[in-house]
């Protein structure tokens, strides 16, 4: 039944079949050729999928995160980080990563956090004298920082999964996103200085204070947010429609930037978006189904196992493996079927599954760099209008540091785990 099941999934992926597609009728197939399994439980375990109370937060925080977008806060966070940094070399690259970074902690998507600061400052940069290729990887890059920065959506996704405390996976996602900006504003600014990009722009005090109160609700944000959940105050669930009230009325009623006209749109986009991934998630829990009866996970554990009892040289064997699978799976698809068969390896090891967590999604995040499926290069490459190779090549040498990053996120477990240890 399990090789059914895959060879079944491989040819439909060969032809082209959208991926919730290709697991449903894999299952389905599967169900038949064994012939005493009613397809009604196909159904079954595809609605067992969805009814998780965590999942509710996909939605909503996807919907802030398009509120946030539509509402001008990311404007008045780049405007902010303008004044702080905007004089140096590369000053403008550097607020790309610091507005990447800010949004992040707002809108748990990548894709989003890429468009938001993307449609603002590649213009704005090529504009100054940035190479438009540079400006456009840079963002595709930068946007990366919208699934560790916590609300992530891919997070919660593992939480779920994984039975895992999706708090835990938002402390442990802190470090390694701070990583990740702070390496990609080093490489900003030695290659814009070396390039002679940026730099001259002059802005006093009372423009930085003036930038600060105008992007002051917008920075609140992330503080009510995160302050919320990690206070105990609400769930993460909670806070994702905490942020949906909040986007709302800032959008709204304070910077009105969303007109009620607009809303229609915004809702429309938001449940588009979670539409596809809700039915990965159904589909790929009926397609996790058939593995746990055929016991794939656990054969799996044992054939990895019996290669080596070494963890350095396992997650060396994962990361390469979900790099390979980031190329052309969606993120969703990657943590949602990857986790059952992966995480018996890692327990058995003795690795935490809150660092493994991180683990996956830093490795999600680089997949959304990588083609044909980059969803991030495709959002930048869109806003610079670029064809693909040209971003492509652009993006190499922020691939190359995010893959050293992800090799610090693995074998120094601090830097993840430190704040949940902290947080107990």
């Amino acid at each position: 039944m399990g090789t059914v099941l895959f060879l079944t999934l491989l040819v439909l992926l060969i032809i082209n079949v959208p991926i919730a597609v290709a697991l449903g009728l894999s299952v389905v197939v599967a169900f038949m050729v064994e012939g005493n399994i009613p397809l009604l439980v196909v159904i079954q375990k595809m609605f067992n999928g969805t009814d998780s109370f965590p999942l509710m937060a996909v939605p909503f925080f996807l919907l802030a995160g398009k509120l946030m977008e539509t509402g001008g806060i990311s404007a008045r966070l780049i405007r902010f980080a303008n004044t702080l940094v905007g004089t140096l070399p590369g000053g403008l690259a550097i607020v790309a990563v610091m507005g990447c970074t800010f949004f992040a902690a707002i809108s748990g998507s990548s894709a989003a956090t890429t468009a938001a600061v993307g449609g603002i400052l590649i213009p704005h940069m090529v504009k100054k004298g940035y190479d438009i290729r540079f400006s456009a990887a840079l963002h595709a890059a930068g946007g990366t920082i919208g699934v560790m920065i916590p609300p992530s959506v891919p997070m919660v996704l593992y939480g779920v999964a994984a039975s895992t405390s999706i708090n835990d996976l938002f402390i442990a996602g802190i470090g390694p996103g701070i990583l990740v900006a702070i390496s990609l504003i080093l490489y900003s600014f030695w290659i814009s200085k070396k390039n002679g990009w940026g730099g001259g722009e002059k802005h006093s005090l009372a423009d930085i204070w003036q930038a600060f109160k105008d992007a002051i609700l917008a920075i609140l944000m992330p503080v009510i947010i995160l302050g919320g959940i990690y206070g105990g105050i609400f769930t993460s669930t909670e806070a994702a429609v905490v942020a949906v009230v909040y986007g709302l009325v800032i959008g709204l009623f304070v910077y009105r930037e969303i007109k009620w006209r607009d809303l229609g749109e915004i809702f429309a986009g938001s449940a588009s978006m979670t539409a596809v991934i809700m039915l990965i998630i159904a589909t790929a829990n009926a397609f996790g189904f058939i593995m746990t009866r055929e016991n794939i996970p656990q054969e799996i554990a044992q054939f990895m196992l019996g290669i080596t009892d070494s963890a350095f040289i396992t997650l060396l064997i994962i990361n390469v493996l979900l790099l390979i699978l980031g190329t052309f799976m969606e993120t969703a698809v990657t943590i949602i079927l990857m986790t059952p068969i992966l995480l018996p390896i890692t327990n058995a090891l003795g690795i935490d599954p809150v660092l493994f967590g991180v683990i996956m999604v830093v490795n999600s995040a680089i997949g959304m760099l990588t083609p044909p499926v980059g969803l991030n290069l495709l959002v930048a490459g869109n806003i610079a209008k670029l064809s693909n190779s040209a971003i492509e090549r652009a993006a190499i040498p922020f691939l190359i540091l995010m893959i050293v990053d992800l090799m610090l996120i693995t074998y120094v477990p601090e830097i993840s785990l430190w704040l949940v240890e902290m947080s107990k």
